[in-house]
């Protein structure tokens, strides 16, 4: 199982993406983009020997969507950077935070809005796909499934997260059920992570597929969250099935070592 992000938006195998002191930042606002992003004319794709029509609508896609516009002149290297300005302005996850690990960073979108908005986090990131370098971000290129991949990056970061990001996916392969446990499977892997790691008080972000968080690995959140959302940003293609599911609020160990005593007696 790889485990990945879709590069930001969709399609990409990988595993790991700035809140500052008053600065306007790039895209952040979280209304869709308008003016010459969001009402400059429609482009048609030329056609090309060999081209399959799916290949056509993706460059279709491309060239007509005002996020990824945006992200250029903005100069994100994806779209998927507003999916987290707009997650930050709901839930207000990245401005507090101090020390963030972003599991599935390539092409890097999350960690250059991190480091532009709150540079003095400290930001580790891991992916199966290699990044160019982001100042101030130590980016691993390195499966997150491996053994030793959660020791390095706490390591690497010098202390326990207080914000865990998810944007991995598994690569497809076609079979729709089966897509989906391999993506959820890395959506476990990343809660069990986040629940091992984080800070209390600490929150969790991760993607998650059509039909949101599985039972059991709600109960976990719930169990040591004060709060678990699921949200679909703007940013996010209406088409795509992808949601995000926040877990907001570590517990402290000890009162959940409590809760679980109790329930046990009961």
């Amino acid at each position: 199982m790889s485990s990945g992000n879709d590069g930001k938006d969709g399609g990409k195998n990988g595993s790991g993406k700035d809140a500052g002191g008053g600065k306007k930042v790039p895209g952040s606002s979280a209304r869709k983009p308008t003016g010459r992003y969001g009402d400059a004319l429609h482009q048609r794709v030329k056609t090309a020997k060999g081209r399959t029509a799916s290949s056509n609508r993706w460059l279709s896609r491309q060239l007509n969507d005002p996020y990824v516009r945006k992200a250029k002149a903005d100069g994100y290297r994806s779209r998927a950077a507003y999916k987290l300005v707009e997650l930050d302005e709901k839930f207000a996850l990245v401005r507090k935070a101090r020390h963030i690990i972003d599991l599935g960073i390539a092409p890097g979108g999350w960690a250059q809005l991190i480091r532009r908005i709150n540079p003095k986090a400290a930001v580790v990131g891991i992916d199966l796909l290699p990044v160019d370098p982001i100042e101030g971000v130590t980016i691993f290129e390195m499966d997150f499934m491996a053994d030793h991949a959660p020791d390095t990056l706490i390591e690497a970061l010098g202390a326990q997260p207080d914000l865990v990001l998810s944007d991995m996916a598994a690569n497809t392969v076609g079979h729709k059920q089966t897509d989906h446990l391999r993506t959820m499977g890395l959506v476990e892997a990343a809660a069990h992570f986040a629940v091992d790691h984080l800070v209390e008080g600490g929150a969790f972000v991760a993607k998650v597929l059509a039909g949101g968080t599985d039972n059991e690995l709600l109960a976990l959140l719930k169990q040591h969250f004060k709060t678990v959302k699921h949200a679909k940003p703007p940013a996010s293609r209406k088409a795509s099935s992808e949601w995000y599911v926040i877990a907001q609020g570590r517990k402290p160990r000890v009162a959940i070592a409590v809760e679980s005593e109790d329930s046990d007696e009961a």
